[in-house]
Parts: C-alpha cells; structure tokens; sequence
C-alpha cells in the first residue's frame, strides 16, 4: 500500500508515495550500516558540529516545517512552531552535553587502569508515530547520532511529507549520506529490519499492539529496545488546588494537539472538596474553546489527525455512555469539512466504563470522582497505564509524600506533564520500558565497555 498524506482539516490527498520492496529495504540498511561506521570514527566535536547545524536550519525553517506538520496532520500551527524549536533545543542540548555523558568513567579496582567506555551499538530503527511527527524522531534521533549511531526511520504512514524533510534536514545539516535514512516501508517489514543483521537496536514510540510486536521481534533476534507506548495520566486535584491556576492547566493538558498526546491530561481525579466548583470552571474553559482551521491563529482546537481515530474514540465515547457515564458537554463528532470532534466532557466514569480502562486519544476529558485523597492515588494507579501523573496542591511537603505511591514514569506537581531534553523520559507498566532524553537516553543504546589495564612488568636484562 502507498504512504498517503492527507490533510484532515480538508479531506484533501496532498501526496502519496509507493511502498519500498524488499530488495529495495535490504540495500538501504546495508548501506546504513556502512555510513554507521565511518560516522562513529568521528569524534564528539564533529558530531556536535552536526548537531548544531541542524538546530540552526531548523530554526531557519521553522515556518516552512510547521506548515508541513499542520497540513499533514492537523496540529495547531502555533504547536507546530514550538514543535521544531524543541527539536531544536534537543539538538543543541546534545551538542553540548553528550560528549560529557559518554566520557571515560575511570574505577578504582585491583588494575593499574580501569574505566567504564560507551561504544555506539551500530544502526538503530526508529518506529514513530504521527502525533509530534518531528518531535518524536528528534528525542530519539539526537541522542543516538551523538553517541555514534546510525538511525533509519520507519515514520507513521500518514506523515510520510515529515518523514521525508526529516532525512533532508539532517543531509543538510552536514551528517554524512547515509547515517539517517527514511525507510518508506509497511509495517508488515518492521519485523523484517528488526531481524537484518545491519540492525542492531530498536526504539518505538507508539500503541501497546505496536510495541509488542516490536518487542517480540527485537527479543527473538536479542536486539535492545526502547518502548514509549501509551498512557492516560492522573491530574489528581486535590482540596487545597489553585483553582484559577490548575483549571487554566488542566484545559492546556488535555486538549494539546487536540487531545493527541500520550502524556495528556485524561483522566481528571477529583476529591469532593473541589469537585463540583473544579467542573463548573472546567466546562466553562472547555465550551468557550475555538474549533476551526489549524492555520488560523485564532484556532484552539484543530481536526484530529485521521478518520478512523476518530471514529475509535467516538466507540469508546458512546460505549462508556451506555455503561453509566454522562456526557457533560460535547461527546460527539462535529458535521463539517474535516476530521473534527467536539471538545468534551466525560463525567461520572467509574470502573464499569470503557474509558476508565483505556487511553482516549483526542479531545474527550474524562472524569472520575474520589471519594477521598487517599482514594484518589488508588484510582490514579488503577490503570494498566504508567506514563506520567500530575498533583495539584498548594501543599508540596504533602505532595512530595505522595510522589513516591504514583506508579508513574513522571510525576509532576503543579505544572502540566511533559518531555523535557534535561529529564528522563518514559514510563512503566504498560507503557513501556527504557528512557529517552537527559543522559539516561543516550545510554540506551551504548555498549557500556569495562577497560581493564596491567602494566606487563620488563625482566631484567642480563
């Protein structure tokens, strides 16, 4: 099947472009491999030249690339702006610091020298998504190609334009033919790169069926990887809550991107204290939300990014309805040109409901009701889920006291969850394993060497 790129605020076919074969797959990774080598030859400087390179061409281009990003999958233009400047940070973080990450660690031991080094792997497969289409591959890319690697990028088949400018940039940046490339292939062949002997490591950031697939592959061929799969983080309000300040947030955290983010606000954890009077601000924020073309600056809410997901969410909607939620404001699609769905409010969602137990990927909020603090950190873990989760309390001893019951890859306290090149990322249970950013993510995919030295001791001449 071809790669389509279509705009969902128009329905419009913008590009398509045909699917390799598998001849044509083979070749490209051998040749990744090659250029691999002689790329981790060069030292952290020459990389970190790259690096910077790239950040200043990103930069240079900003409004062109997020012009691609919003017609090719529906983001805000003003998000897609600060989508290519963050990849640009991350590049200049690395820059900087991944030579200091990946220096010789020296250990006192019974040698006369010994030291802990970090090799790159080799070439590394990158599985991405479509939701932060340039973002995405820039956390997992930058690190990797700082540390020596190579990386060949298998895109969501609906972004294949930003799959494309991806490989570009890079080339233009200075980074030598062949380190990045952009694999135009089916998901079907993922198993197939996985298994090339020109692979080495794999990261994925995606559905909990992709990264099982993807860690089955990578275990049968005992190949390391890295799953960000999904999440439906907490926003725990407690009674002590800001209200102003942590209504204003907790609107910015679920309706981001349309609700299309993995560490969105989704489900919002109420105790009784602040319950009705955190929901009477909440529906008021969330009605006054301006739906329309994601181009325009005035726009809040843009289309969601393809039919189908659409329509999934609608069935996870209309199923917890009939188990006993209520729809408090929106709840279905809206009848206009595009991928569009109405910002809404899921209320009264107990364990009975579809949506307590599942990530709902676009602009639904749902709401859950505690009975008390303590029953809401139960419900907040009560999920397969364990991305992030944020607290809201003007009390942060008694938050800290809580942070350590969070089953959560992030917690953050007063401040919206999110990825940040300075702090680890990931998650636990079901929503992955490994970290990506800070130096936790570019020793992913390192071979972490113990160096062992004893002088050999000269007889004696005669």
């Amino acid at each position: 099947m071809p790669y389509v790129s279509l705009n969902p605020a128009s329905n419009q076919v913008l590009a398509s472009y045909p699917s390799w074969d598998t001849h044509r797959l083979a070749d490209t990774l051998e040749r990744a491999a090659a250029a691999q080598k002689e790329w981790a030859r060069q030292s952290f400087a020459e990389r970190a030249a790259v690096l910077r390179q790239a950040a200043i061409h990103l930069r240079l281009n900003r409004d062109r690339y997020a012009e691609l990003i919003t017609r090719e999958m529906g983001k805000l233009l003003r998000e897609a702006r600060a989508e290519v400047e963050k990849c640009a940070t991350a590049c200049e973080y690395y820059a900087q610091h991944g030579g200091l990450f990946l220096q010789d660690e020296p250990v006192e031991t019974d040698a006369g020298k010994s030291f802990v080094a970090y090799a790159p792997l080799g070439v590394v497969l990158a599985v991405m998504p479509w939701n932060f289409p340039f973002w995405q591959v820039f956390r997992a890319a930058a690190p990797a190609l700082m540390a020596g690697n190579g990386v060949v990028l298998k895109h969501a088949s609906n972004v294949p334009q930003c799959a494309l400018a991806l490989q570009d940039i890079w080339r233009e940046s200075g980074l030598p033919e062949g380190v990045f490339t952009t694999l135009l292939i089916e998901a079907g062949d993922v198993a197939d790169a996985i298994a090339s002997h020109h692979v080495q490591a794999v990261t994925l950031t995606g559905s909990e069926e992709a990264g099982r697939r993807v860690a089955a592959a990578a275990g049968q061929h005992l190949k390391k990887c890295v799953l960000e799969l999904g999440g439906s983080d907490a926003f725990i309000v407690l009674a002590d809550a800001d209200l102003d300040f942590t209504v204003e947030q907790a609107v910015a955290s679920r309706f981001l991107n349309c609700g299309q983010s993995c560490i969105a606000a989704k489900r919002f954890i109420l105790v009784p204290e602040i319950a009705e009077e955190f929901l009477a601000r909440f529906q008021a924020r969330v009605e006054a939300l301006v739906v329309g073309d994601p181009m325009a600056e005035g726009t809040q809410i843009g289309p969601m990014a393809r039919l189908d997901l659409r329509e999934t969410l609608h069935r996870q909607v209309t199923d917890s309805i009939a188990q006993g939620a209520r729809a408090r404001i929106g709840c279905h699609p809206l009848e206009r040109e595009g991928v569009y769905y109405a910002p809404s409010i899921l209320d009264e969602v107990t364990p009975r409901c579809r949506a307590y137990h599942e990530e709902l990927f676009g602009p639904v909020a749902i709401v859950i009701r505690a009975a008390s603090e303590e029953d809401a950190i139960g419900i907040a873990n009560d999920t397969r889920f364990g991305l992030g989760a944020s607290l809201w309390t003007r009390d942060l001893a008694r938050a800290e006291q809580l942070v350590p019951r969070l089953a959560a890859g992030s917690v953050f306290i007063n401040g919206m969850v999110k990825s940040d090149p300075r702090l680890p990322f990931g998650g636990v249970k079901a929503s992955g394993f490994g970290r990506e950013l800070s130096y936790h993510g570019i020793r992913e995919f390192v071979n972490v060497k113990t160096v062992w030295e004893r002088p050999v001791r000269r007889a004696a001449r005669a």
